[in-house]
């Protein structure tokens, strides 16, 4: 048997993560599928995939539970159809090969069998296959082993191993979602840092609302989440927090509003915008030496700047222009050049991980439209529009953007996930009112 540590990122608070998944196995009743599942994302005729997610065996509440976190991150991806528990033909014996001729008559083409067990000591080990119904084949099966604890985490990892085996697309389930929950009345709201699940559980506030908070970003290397943060009759200014200590860490001496904080790839420096006068410039600060330098120096208002994946370009807004439109220049500030085009103005941009495309937020007569181009401005399109959509981030397999929708009136902004083809979109369960979502990388660093 094959044994190895799924080990936790660097700097991975115990708080987050708990102990961490031990990948014990894989498992297989029959040898690799001849044809294997496969779904064509994105095709005009695109249609959702039958599957069905067995309710695991053994431990009768922790595999209730795990199958229903595996059949819900399913469904929410907009990819596949999981199967009512009411049309099952059958409760397959995980250690034997299901009636495939029933399942394919009630119309699935995945089916997903599992088994949760305890050892004397009272640990988990979480096992699963994922069986192609029309070739009759096994194509990938796994064993976890974890404490109780984990239960939902080994769930959302089955998913993973499920969604990019089927799809051919990054894995995404197994990540976090940091945002701005906000309580009270419009006029005077309560806004506190959260994070949580990617499918809304375990819900925890990281600041307590004493100071408004405003724009967190996920660093993508190190457990640390950088935003703004204005206290009564003080100047908002960048902060750091780091998940495994709970420190937080005011960044720079500006003697003017600092905002927008974004990290470089390594997670080494901030990049943000400062006001200087009237105007707003790019500034770079190394967080270890704290030392900066300005990028942008002018009479324009440049703000929320991002890095490309690989570090070599910022992605950012001005109004150099004489709107709020997305420019990308290279790291050092040279070549600036404007790639939004078209009506209205472009604002808020988020570079994928996968390097690919720019989402951001459009302003036209009507409303807000979340949108994504090539970084090079080509092949715009929308993915969702509306009365107010904004602040886009990107899923860690960059197949996903989530971004925060407020109706007006005297409510507030929810969470929407849309996929990059515009032809999912999904609630993301919060406590109250959010706006400002930003998404962490995987937790296990895959």
């Amino acid at each position: 048997m094959l044994h190895r540590s799924l080990t936790r990122a660097r700097h991975v608070p115990a708080a987050l993560y708990g102990l961490a998944l031990l990948l014990l196995a894989a498992i297989g009743l029959s040898g690799p599928a001849q044809a294997q599942l496969q779904l064509r994302i994105g095709g005009g005729s695109f249609q959702p995939m039958p599957i069905a997610v067995t309710d695991f065996s053994g431990d009768a509440n922790l595999g209730g539970l795990v199958s229903s976190v595996v059949t819900n991150d399913l469904r929410r991806s907009g990819y596949f159809l999981p199967l009512e528990k009411g049309r099952f033909p059958e409760s397959p014996n995980f250690d034997a090969a299901p009636g495939f001729e029933k399942w394919r008559a009630a119309g699935v083409q995945g089916l997903v069998t599992g088994r949760v067990s305890r050892d004397a000591s009272g640990r988990l080990k979480v096992e699963f296959r994922l069986w192609d119904v029309t070739s009759g084949q096994q194509i990938t099966g796994q064993q976890y082993g974890t404490d109780a604890a984990n239960a939902r985490r080994a769930g959302h990892l089955i998913s993973d191993s499920v969604y990019t085996k089927i799809t051919g697309l990054g894995p995404w389930f197994d990540s976090r979602i940091a945002f701005v929950d906000e309580s009270g009345p419009k006029e005077n709201r309560r806004k506190r840092l959260m994070v949580m699940d990617q499918d809304g559980a375990n819900v925890r506030a990281l600041t307590t609302g004493e100071n408004a908070v405003v724009a967190p970003r996920y660093s993508p290397a190190t457990q640390d989440i950088a935003f703004m943060a204005q206290a009564t009759g003080h100047q908002p200014r960048v902060q750091v927090i780091n998940l495994e200590t709970g420190s937080r860490t005011a960044m720079g001496n500006f003697d003017s509003m600092s905002a927008s904080p974004r990290f470089s790839p390594d997670g080494r420096r901030l990049i943000m915008s400062v006001q200087q006068g009237g105007n707003a410039d790019i500034v770079t600060m190394d967080i270890a030496s704290k030392a900066q330098h300005s990028i942008t120096n002018g009479m324009a208002i440049d703000t929320s700047p991002t890095y490309s994946p690989d570090g070599g370009q910022i992605v950012f807004e001005s109004d150099r222009g004489g709107s709020q439109q997305v420019y990308v220049m290279g790291a050092d500030g040279s070549n600036p050049h404007r790639i939004s085009f078209g009506e209205g103005s472009a604002s808020q941009p988020a570079w994928s991980p996968k390097g690919d495309l720019i989402a951001f937020t459009r302003q036209r007569k009507g409303g807000f439209a979340i949108c994504v181009m090539k970084p090079d401005g080509s092949g715009e399109r929308v993915l969702t529009e509306g009365f107010h959509n904004e602040g886009p981030t990107f899923a860690p397999n960059g197949q996903y953007v989530l971004f925060f929708r407020d109706p007006g009136g005297q409510g507030g902004g929810k969470l929407y996930m849309v996929d990059i083809t515009g032809k999912v979109e999904n609630p993301v369960p919060t406590p109250s009112y959010a706006s400002d979502p930003t998404w962490s990388p995987l937790l296990a660093g895959k």
